[in-house]
């Protein structure tokens, strides 16, 4: 499977934007194709710190930035099981 160029991607977005806003997505595609778009640019700013992390030797202001980074990600998977558990409640 070929990666999409950054072109291709914000085009696919943006289709998936607009099927949202106009109630054109029955199979919930666009609303996963933008939850893991989403959720990619999260978890992407943990790789970042942890990169980061390494290559500084380990300072402590990296090791700072890269918990914070992890207890973001952690934080935006919690909410989602919390969404997940409410909805499969109704």
């Amino acid at each position: 499977m070929g990666k999409p160029t950054q072109e291709e991607l914000n085009h696919a977005l943006e289709k998936a934007a607009d099927m949202r806003e106009h109630g054109q997505d029955p199979d919930f595609i666009a609303k996963s194709l933008l939850n893991l778009n989403f959720r990619f640019g999260v978890w992407q700013k943990v790789v970042d710190a942890t990169k980061r992390y390494l290559h500084s030797g380990q300072a402590s202001t990296e090791h700072a930035r890269l918990v914070s980074a992890l207890r973001e990600a952690e934080r935006m998977e919690a909410e989602y099981e919390h969404e997940h558990a409410r909805t499969k409640k109704e």
